[in-house]
């Protein structure tokens, strides 16, 4: 692994935690570069807002202790693959399923690409079935 492979590792993981885990809005701007594409998400804002929308409105407004488990990490030059699980408490409305009130849990698998220690880049796939299961219909 180089180093610029490494680097690009850790921006990831420090995304997943301070970012997605935390809800720290100063990581998001710090880590998402101005151009950035969600591509997972079309038609959301370039540049940070598009995730900060997310983080805010979605992911911490439907679900409480948040905890992002990272099962794999597979990186080659400017892209990182992340195989992960997020977790919580579904309190609210999560991605238009009414809450369920227990803990839930998301499969994702994103790619990322990075340019100068920024996300430029951004495919998911998001697998939430468990949140339907769940859910208080």
């Amino acid at each position: 692994m180089t180093d610029l492979e490494r680097q690009n590792k850790e921006i990831v993981l420090r995304f997943n935690r301070e970012a997605l885990e935390q809800g720290k809005i100063d990581v998001v701007n710090e880590i998402i570069g101005e151009d950035f594409v969600n591509h997972t998400m079309p038609g959301s804002p370039k540049g940070p807002q598009g995730i900060i929308d997310f983080i805010t409105n979605v992911l911490h407004k439907g679900l409480k202790n948040i905890v992002v488990d990272i099962h794999d990490q597979v990186v080659e030059g400017d892209k990182v693959v992340t195989r992960k699980t997020i977790r919580g408490v579904h309190t609210d409305v999560f991605m238009g399923i009414k809450p369920g009130g227990t803990e839930v849990s998301v499969q994702i698998i994103d790619i990322v690409t990075l340019k100068d220690g920024k996300y430029t880049d951004h495919w998911g796939l998001r697998d939430i079935q468990d949140v339907i299961n769940k859910s208080s219909n």
